[in-house]
């Protein structure tokens, strides 16, 4: 079988600059919400992830095992569990123990007349930054117990709907009906912590007005998850339960698992509204290239000789428009804060999302150049050479 030359595809694009600059630009439409969505899920899948350790078990209220913000259990479980547990991690003479209180509570930005948003705080103790090793200040310093202080992660700022230089250090929010001023800023990239205000716990117990935590975070050296499963279970009387990190993000996934198959769904929908400009837009293109293509059947180019041509050249189009699309993805997208929820995460634009962005861009050119070739090439040569 003897093909066309791959220029003649070449030179065939720039028969007609507006009609390549719309299926280009349908392409790179196309593909460009394949990535958003992609980048959606993979965001929110790797910050339920990376928010978990393997050596990490979290101690919850009995009942309270799908909700941090639900359980409270009682103040001594730290001391109780570091003294009775063997095998809890200890350097320099601190246990990896963290009491720790997570609550969804109501806060003004600026001023006591700004507009109420929900934000989640974290009551913490030093020993977080010990349990949570993704955690790290990166900007001002820790909030002093007993001072109205606070610090927050790098995407508070999307949770709260506000701008960056709203949150910076020295600027005050308020909540209990007092400023409390901002410290410092950490980071937990690709976690849930990224999105939190985190304050001592003492000072938030007392503004809340709790004399409870939600649960207590301990890393595990040579003791397993079993050990800690049996001491809970044989102090009946604090009603607790334990369960790996991994585990209870892992069941947040589950929880979040029909949002992320809505997000394809609406993403399915648009992209195929977008097919379907494309598909008009292509069938144009190669629609009124029938006599070209009859004559060159004359020339002795068999048809599918003619459709592996046609195939080139949608490929080619789609090409550009997915490499455009990947671009602005990676400039535009990547790393973009998305409020969800009381929390936020950053959109991920990583290979395999993108590696699905260009497939879908690919399968684009194949679906596209089928109904033109069918109808270009289905027509007797005699027909062909005389159509208009």
């Amino acid at each position: 079988m003897r093909l066309l030359p791959f220029d003649y595809a070449v030179r065939n694009l720039g028969r007609s600059r507006i009609r390549l600059f719309a299926s280009v630009l349908g392409s790179a439409l196309v593909v460009l919400l394949v990535l958003a969505a992609g980048g959606f899920v993979r965001g929110m899948e790797r910050s339920l992830t990376v928010s978990s350790d393997a050596r990490n078990v979290i101690l919850l209220g009995a009942g309270s095992e799908e909700s941090l913000e639900r359980s409270q259990i009682n103040m001594s479980v730290p001391t109780l569990v570091a003294a009775s547990v063997s095998g809890i991690k200890r350097e320099f003479g601190v246990d990896y123990v963290s009491p720790e209180v997570n609550m969804a509570v109501v806060v003004r930005v600026g001023d006591a007349t700004g507009e109420e948003v929900q934000a989640v705080v974290r009551g913490v103790t030093p020993t977080a930054f010990l349990v949570h090793p993704q955690v790290r200040i990166i900007a001002g310093r820790t909030p002093r117990i007993g001072e109205y202080e606070i610090m927050v992660g790098q995407l508070a700022a999307a949770t709260l709907g506000v701008t960056e230089s709203d949150l910076a250090v020295g600027n005050e929010i308020w909540f209990d009906n007092h400023p409390w001023t901002i410290t410092g800023h950490f980071a937990a990239p690709q976690t849930v912590m990224d999105a939190e205000i985190w304050a001592p716990l003492t000072d938030l117990q007392i503004a809340t007005r709790r004399d409870t935590l939600s649960c207590t975070v301990l890393t595990l050296a040579d003791a397993t998850i079993e050990d800690v499963s049996i001491w809970c279970a044989q102090r009946l009387d604090l009603e607790l339960v334990a369960i790996p990190e991994r585990e209870y993000y892992a069941s947040l996934m589950t929880f979040y698992r029909p949002i992320r198959a809505m997000i394809w769904v609406t993403a399915t929908l648009i992209a195929l509204g977008g097919l379907f400009g494309g598909l008009n837009t292509m069938y144009a293109a190669f629609a009124a290239r029938v006599r070209e293509l009859g004559a060159l059947q004359t020339l002795g180019y068999s048809r599918r000789a003619l459709v592996i041509s046609l195939l080139q050249e949608s490929v080619l189009t789609t090409s550009a428009g997915g490499v455009a699309a990947a671009v602005v993805a990676l400039v535009l997208l990547n790393n973009l804060a998305v409020r969800f929820s009381m929390g936020a995460f950053a959109l991920t634009i990583d290979a395999p999302v993108l590696l699905g962005g260009l497939f879908a861009g690919f399968a684009l050119a194949i679906v596209g150049v089928i109904p033109p070739a069918l109808r270009c090439l289905r027509l007797p040569i005699t027909e062909a050479l005389r159509a208009n």
